[in-house]
């Protein structure tokens, strides 16, 4: 990748030598390769759906794999989002909306059973990934039984806030405006 970046900088830009490691964690790289599938099938669906019903004996279905495919595009770009949470909980549903539209097709006269059977385990499996993705990136929240840290006696500032007083008095006085002496408990305008 940091030879692509290369290519698009300018003439006094430094060059990438190497990459290094990743910061992102495993569930962040599950999430963003989940994304991109969602988005690649989403484009295939939006834009093949008579090759996708043939393939699959179920013609006549084109309208619902072409919402099917915005609906994965959709998905994809929020599992590549910062919310990617929310994404891949979408992908989840739309794991069970795929198997139930695939089992619509399981009847007796469609000779292509055997190709919805084996879309049927992907969709299984894709789901279990996504469902795995979506629980490794949920926010993480504090117990409801945890101690909250309160600090009401806090002001901010680690001298106090009277000493914010007389720091203001001093560049007052410097300044030349208002000539106040340190320790003067007189406001400052």
């Amino acid at each position: 990748m940091f030879h692509f970046s290369n290519i698009v900088r300018t003439k006094g830009d430094p060059k990438i030598v190497a990459g290094g490691p990743s910061l992102k964690q495993p569930a962040d790289q599950l999430a963003r390769a989940l994304g991109w599938f969602s988005i690649g099938l989403g484009v295939v669906e939006l834009f093949a759906p008579r090759r996708v019903t043939h393939t699959l004996g179920m013609e006549g279905r084109e309208t619902l794999v072409r919402a099917f495919g915005v609906r994965e595009i959709l998905a994809g770009i929020m599992s590549l989002s910062v919310d990617k949470n929310a994404g891949l909980w979408a992908r989840v549903g739309g794991d069970g909306l795929d198997a139930a539209a695939l089992m619509s097709g399981l009847t007796s006269d469609n000779p292509k059973k055997g190709n919805i059977a084996l879309a049927l385990l992907m969709v299984g499996g894709i789901a279990v990934l996504d469902y795995r993705a979506a629980q490794d990136t949920k926010p993480r929240r504090p117990p409801r039984d945890a101690r909250r840290k309160l600090y009401p006696n806090r002001s901010g500032f680690p001298k106090g806030i009277e000493s914010v007083g007389t720091a203001a008095r001093q560049i007052a006085g410097h300044v030349g405006h208002n000539e106040v002496k340190q320790g003067d408990e007189r406001r400052v305008p």
